[in-house]
């Protein structure tokens, strides 16, 4: 039989338990509203071969808040897969903390640290999906996050933190995992998570987010979507296997950056990550006082 228990003897308390789950609803509150939180996100912007230019201005082909841009700010050049920028004399944007004037800019694909502008309460950076190249853009101004009225949990429950067994793929094994864009991308997946709940056993399948993570990242959709959490589904994290069990606790489940702005590129759980069951756990859609 699966050991899928929540609390069993002498592993975690109830009490224990409620206060590591109750510290992490704080962390998350406290990520999400950071100057580099989700709240923040403000724009996306495919860039074209060539020119971008960018600044307040609409006719620009990338239009940035007025509040914190000039008319015209700069251009970004692409040449290939590489991008360059140049800023606009007289306007002030920092690229590392010191003032930049013409740089070439490194994006996040392969899983890499992307370069960061800032320009007052503006930042951007390159992104890669799926091959194409975009400028993100955040806000720590932006009106998502003054208006942003918190979180909402279902009530924590120690049912909902499985030890499941975890078993590994003999060979090395990809994942197609679709996102909002309509893309997919194949992903590392060590093995998978098989568990009981309510007397029937289920499974979810893991990747690996990013060459070196040693977290799994769970993508999943359960009978809750749409309903009490957001509809395209949640995201949830876990330690790295030990000893063949790995501990699923749904009650850091959470929404996807998607559910609080228009501008993520979220991935989607693949087919078999669609659990037939309500997992009543973990992170609301909205505000449910």
């Amino acid at each position: 039989m699966l050991m899928s228990l929540v609390v069993a003897a002498g592993s975690l308390d109830a009490a224990t338990h409620r206060r590591e789950i109750e510290a992490w609803q704080k962390a998350r509150d406290v990520r999400l509203r950071s100057d580099s939180g989700w709240l923040t996100l403000a724009g996306l912007f495919w860039l074209k071969p060539g020119v971008n230019r960018f600044g307040a201005d609409g006719a620009n082909d990338i239009v940035l808040p007025a509040h914190a841009s000039p008319a015209r700010a700069g251009i970004f050049v692409v040449a290939e897969d590489e991008v360059a920028v140049e800023i606009s004399p007289g306007v002030m944007v920092t690229l590392g903390g010191k003032p930049v004037m013409k740089a070439a800019l490194r994006s996040d694909a392969g899983g890499a640290t992307p370069d960061l502008l800032t320009m007052g309460s503006l930042t951007m950076q390159v992104i890669e999906r799926n091959g194409r190249l975009a400028i993100r853009l955040k806000d720590s101004k932006s009106k998502v996050r003054s208006t942003f009225k918190g979180l909402g949990y279902f009530p924590v429950n120690p049912r909902y933190r499985i030890v499941a067994r975890f078993i590994p793929h003999p060979d090395p094994v990809t994942i197609t995992v679709p996102n909002v864009l309509g893309f997919s991308e194949a992903l590392p997946s060590p093995g998978y998570a098989q568990f009981e709940l309510g007397g029937k056993t289920y499974r979810l399948d893991p990747v690996i987010e990013s060459p070196g993570d040693t977290q799994l990242f769970f993508i999943f959709r359960d009978q809750t979507a749409g309903r009490a959490t957001y509809g395209s589904g949640r995201f949830l994290y876990a330690d790295p296997p030990q000893n063949g069990r790995v501990v699923l606790d749904f009650n850091k489940a959470y929404s996807p950056p998607c559910a609080f702005t228009s501008y993520a590129t979220c991935p989607l759980p693949p087919q078999q990550n669609r659990l037939p069951i309500a997992v009543e756990a973990g992170e609301l859609f909205g505000r449910h006082d």
